[in-house]
């Protein structure tokens, strides 16, 4: 009779607290808050190809030239911090909006010379040895790398990076042209088409 009469007790008030425990849980569940979700990645701040939006307006070789190479010209430009003005005027200037013998040959649309440590293909013209390129495109990252590389053009990118101005003098000034000339075409071609959109 006493053993029948524990055992009761003990169900009872294991009864009881199990009830309790299961009222504390579903308290517990319904005035939890929520962790706040994980913000949503940013949208970019830029686009560095916003740029390319402008068109110029010329001949037909001009517009095409530009539309052709405007997209490496801005890439670069940002990579390397330098105008993509400049790039797209010296490249028209150089290469006559792509038909030099050079540019056609070689796709050296810059006039770069061979140097002491190009290893790669080269092209004899008139006398000289110039680099010489698998496509117009590799030629424009190349010009970057080349002016990156060179001891001399290091002040230029000290220039902000819509300097086209301080650029074609500083271009000049650092040996790449011997024409003194050069500053003033580089310049010409860059306003006549309003290359200067491409550096915003």
């Amino acid at each position: 009779m006493k053993s029948t009469i524990l055992l009761s007790l003990i169900l009872a008030v294991c009864l009881s607290s199990c009830q309790l425990l299961s009222d504390i849980s579903g308290s517990t569940t319904s005035t939890r808050t929520p962790a706040p979700s994980s913000p949503a990645p940013s949208e970019p701040t830029g686009d560095v190809y916003a740029a390319t939006k402008f068109k110029i307006a010329g001949p037909s070789n001009a517009v095409a030239y530009v539309e052709k190479y405007k997209y490496i010209a801005v890439s670069e430009s940002h990579r390397v911090n330098m105008p993509a003005s400049i790039k797209l005027a010296q490249g028209i200037l150089e290469s006559g909006y792509g038909s030099s013998t050079l540019a056609t040959k070689a796709n050296n649309h810059f006039g770069i010379k061979c140097g002491m440590g190009w290893s790669g293909p080269t092209m004899s013209y008139k006398g000289s040895c110039y680099r010489k390129f698998t496509s117009g495109m590799d030629a424009y990252k190349e010009h970057s790398d080349f002016l990156v590389n060179g001891d001399r053009y290091d002040f230029l990118f000290k220039l902000k990076r819509n300097d086209y101005k301080g650029w074609a003098k500083g271009l000049k000034k650092a040996g790449y042209a011997t024409n003194p000339s050069y500053p003033a075409k580089v310049i010409e071609l860059v306003e006549r088409y309003k290359l200067y959109n491409y550096d915003k």
